[in-house]
């Protein structure tokens, strides 16, 4: 993986040994943080945060601090702002689960339909149902393009989804629910082979679809055929798991190489001439996440990372825990072929979906019996510990670089890859 910012998150660099112009000379640790701080936090400014300014922005005279720390201090500042939607439109951004993602939803749909379950934002719901029992209760639709990719289709492509969701709660995955908005002029053959497919990945995981709809859209007025689907999982356990739970020493795992399956529907596309031969790592990760759970009781937290990939998964555990998360770019597992098609598309392979691959944070005394676990599995042979959860600096994602650097790992900004699930 590159050392190089890229166009959809903000990489910033912590040892860029250039100072801002015009800016009186700090001394030599703290002059290599000025152009990336300015960066970051126009960044913010963009996305519905209001950059600082006044006594805020630091005015001639103040205490000194370090450049650094004044760029933290402004990030928090910034994240505690309330978000505010800017855009009069909804853009593809809005549907990327990066910055634009996380600002509709906490400034429109949060605070509209506000309750303690939902404001927990977790890829589920858990549900007290009474006499001590709780269910998982998830929604999720699906939209990728092209519907049929090497190694799937929309169609397991939407019950792999649900079940991950349900699953990374440690719910049993038990009911799926499936609806179809599909456009005039549709091939019925082609809706066969996408109702086999999620026949097919129901019965390998062992739920029932047992309920759903169908509506028909005007030619041009949709894209083929659309998924929505809802699932319920039973919980059979009483522990505590979700990104509030990570705590200082904790180590992140991941279950496998990431950012195959992104890359594989861009390439499926045809709009780049890339020969490449790899397919979408789609799975379902319940038994995964079974076999880990029985080894490791000090799992924290698991998360599927789809859209926005890794990096948006752990800036939403950083965030939502105040921990900082720390990264080991060399250790972050990516296939050659993956992360070549990457470097010539300019695309950071941890911003890039997977569908079957999970984040694990796990009690740092546990971590060697959790990885074991996931290794023995067949989803997770490829599972490597890429990281460790800290006190500081609160709130952001750092990536140790092979150059012997640190930069903070940003939310997604933009879509560099819509449409992928």
């Amino acid at each position: 993986m590159s050392d190089t910012s890229r166009q959809e998150g903000v990489g910033v660099p912590v040892d860029d040994e250039e100072s801002a112009p015009g800016e009186e000379e700090a001394p030599a640790a703290d002059s290599q943080r000025a152009e990336w701080a300015e960066q970051l936090v126009r960044d913010h400014a963009d996305h519905g945060q209001a950059e600082p300014h006044g006594e805020e922005a630091g005015q001639p005279g103040e205490v000194y601090q370090s450049r650094e720390q004044q760029v933290l201090d402004r990030i928090e500042r910034a994240r505690q702002r309330k978000p505010k939607l800017k855009e009069d439109k909804i853009t593809l951004a809005h549907g990327a689960g990066g910055k634009a993602t996380s600002a509709l939803i906490e400034a429109l749909f949060l605070p509209a339909f506000d309750n303690p379950e939902l404001s927990q934002l977790e890829d589920q719901a858990l549900l007290d149902v009474g006499d001590g029992q709780r269910v998982a209760f998830t929604t999720d639709s699906f939209v990728v393009k092209p519907l049929f990719f090497p190694g799937g289709s929309i169609g397991d492509l939407a019950v792999n989804g649900t079940v991950n969701d349900l699953a990374v709660s440690g719910a049993i995955p038990r009911w799926l629910s499936a609806s179809f908005i599909i456009e005039e002029g549709f091939a019925v053959e082609d809706l066969r082979r996408i109702i086999a497919d999620m026949r097919a990945a129901a019965e390998a995981v062992g739920v029932e679809i047992v309920t759903g709809d169908t509506k028909v859209v005007g030619k041009a007025s949709g894209d083929g055929c659309y998924i929505n689907t809802a699932g319920v999982g039973v919980v059979g356990h009483d522990r505590r798991l979700g990104a509030r739970q990570a705590t200082p020493g904790d180590a992140v795992l991941v279950s496998g190489p990431i950012g195959q399956h992104g890359m594989t529907v861009m390439l499926a596309r045809g709009e780049v001439e890339l020969d490449a031969d790899f397919e979408s790592d789609t799975a379902p990760l319940h038994d995964l996440v079974a076999t880990l759970l029985e080894a490791a009781p000090g799992v924290r937290c698991m998360r599927d990372a789809t859209r926005g990939g890794v990096a948006t998964v752990l800036n939403e555990v950083a965030q939502t825990s105040q921990t900082a998360v720390v990264l080991d770019e060399a250790a972050i597992p990516v296939r050659e072929d993956v992360h070549g098609a990457c470097e010539m598309l300019g695309i950071e392979p941890m911003y890039v979906a997977c569908e079957g691959r999970m984040v694990v944070v796990v009690d740092g005394d546990q971590a060697d019996a959790a990885l074991a676990a996931m290794q023995s599995h067949e989803l997770g042979q490829g599972a490597a510990r890429v990281g460790t959860v800290g006190d500081d600096p609160p709130g952001l994602v750092l990536l140790q670089t092979t150059f012997g650097g640190t930069r903070i790992v940003d939310e997604l900004v933009g879509d560099p890859l819509p449409r992928i699930c």
